[in-house]
Formats: structure tokens, sequence, C-alpha cells
């Protein structure tokens, strides 16, 4: 298995930081959500037109790859569905371009007032109008297991209606364990349709739960591993570490080296 981080980790560095950190730490790629407060990837500064062959060239040079663009799609809401698929369609477009396997995006939120049904619905079409895009495009498109989208039943009803062969999931360790999914039960269902994964941990608190450094939480990372080694699954640990949305948590410069040491162990490297 291959290590990244997620640049919600650093959203303080420029990209030049960025892949240079990434390669003195030993990391194999890097996952893209935002760089230098641009949220939508096709307008990020290395990934315009005129910069954008300098850009993988470099990659190319330090033996980095990007191996997931993280959209901010979500098609849980009617009046921004046309939006999301206009996002989703850049993101793919640039995917392609960058050689990149996936693209994220999420199904979301069922809003209050809304019929579950209804929601489920608006969300596999969604994917599969993207995944239909992606199809001819060497690309794939993810949904995330988060928000009320986070357990293996409302993922496997929606990819039950998507007819695309070019759809998977992204599986988030920490949301559906913390939402009180058993890891074997995310993994026995979703295992055919995992791609890619964000590893992330939390604790419980009186208020809810919070955010943590790797390891120092509750979500049984070795064993989710263990679950990944024993199916085969040969893709991306990629470190999902929310500093862009919770600025309390620790600056990358702790985040990141705790991360690889931790995971590699783990792997048993």
């Amino acid at each position: 298995m291959k290590i990244a981080f997620q640049t919600l980790a650093c959203p303080s560095w420029n990209w030049e930081t960025i892949v240079s950190e990434a390669q003195r730490m030993g990391y194999d790629g890097i996952e893209i959500r935002g760089i230098e407060g641009e949220m939508y990837l096709p307008k990020a500064r290395p990934f315009l037109p005129g910069n954008i062959q300098e850009t993988m060239a470099d990659l190319k040079k330090r033996g980095l790859a990007i191996c997931c663009l993280d959209s901010g799609c979500a098609f849980h809401d009617g009046e921004r569905y046309d939006k999301a698929i206009t996002e989703g369609r850049d993101t793919i477009d640039l995917a392609a371009r960058l050689e990149v396997p996936y693209i994220r995006v999420f199904g979301d939120l069922v809003p209050p007032g809304a019929q579950h049904e209804d929601v489920v619905a608006m969300v596999a079409q969604g994917l599969e109008e993207l995944g239909r895009y992606a199809e001819d495009k060497q690309v794939k498109v993810l949904l995330e297991t988060h928000g009320d989208f986070n357990k293996q039943k409302v993922i496997l009803d929606v990819l039950g209606r998507v007819q695309s062969g070019a759809v998977g999931v992204l599986w988030d360790f920490e949301h559906p364990y913390m939402h009180g999914e058993s890891v074997s039960d995310t993994y026995g269902h979703l295992a055919p349709y995992i791609k890619h994964t964000h590893v992330k941990d939390a604790r419980h608190t009186d208020g809810g739960k919070e955010l943590c450094l790797i390891g120092d939480g509750e979500v049984p990372v070795p064993e989710i591993v263990a679950l990944l080694k024993e199916g085969g699954y040969s893709g991306w640990l990629s470190l999902e570490y929310e500093k862009q949305w919770v600025p309390a948590l620790e600056e990358p410069e702790v985040s990141l080296p705790a991360y690889i040491g931790y995971i590699k162990q783990v792997l048993g490297q």
C-alpha cells in the first residue's frame, strides 16, 4: 500500500512547500483538497494551463503522485445539483490531464424536511452522470463514506441504482466507525467497491467527538489496515487531517511526520 496526505492538513503551505515536504518525509503521494486557499481545483495555481506540464514534470522528478482530486461536489441539494455536476466534470477533466485515477464526491446530507428516498435517488443520479462522463477518461468517481451517507447500507442503496462502471467508494475510516458501525461490517459489504481510503482518527467527547492525531483516538486503524491487506487492497492510505476546517489541530510539521511514522509501523515497513 502507498502512503499519502491530503492538503487539508497543511492549509498554510504553498505548492512548492507541499511537494518538497512530501518528498523529504518519504511520502509516495499527495491528495488534493485545496491549494493556497483555492478549493476549486481547476483554478489552483499549479493546475492552470500554463503551469500544469511543469507541475507534472516536477512531481515525476520527485517520485510523487497525486492519488486523488477531492471536489466539493455534493448531490443532496437540488438547487445546487447542476453546479455540482459542472464542478465534477471540470474535476474529472483535470484528473485526466494530470493522470490522476480518482475524484472524490459526496452524497452528504439528507436535509431537514427532505425525503430520504428522494435524496438517495438524486445522489445516485449525480454519480451516474459523472460516472458516464468519466468512463472514457481513465478516471473513477468515488463516493466518500461521509455525512448521512457514511454507513454501508445507504452506500449500497445508492450504488445499487448506478450502472456506470466508473463509480466506486472512498472509505473514510472515521465516519462509519464513530457513528456506530463496526469496521468488519463496513468492509464486509463495501470491499468490492473500495478504491481509495482516508485514514483519520477521533475520540468521543461529552459534546460529540473531536479529531486527533492518528493513534491518539478510538478508530482501530491497525485492524482496518489488516482487513484491507487481507482483502488484497494495494491502493493508498491517505491521511485526512482537517486543519483547514479545525485550526486548533496540530500544525503539519507535527501531524505529517507523526502519520507517516505511525502508518509505516502499522504496515511493518
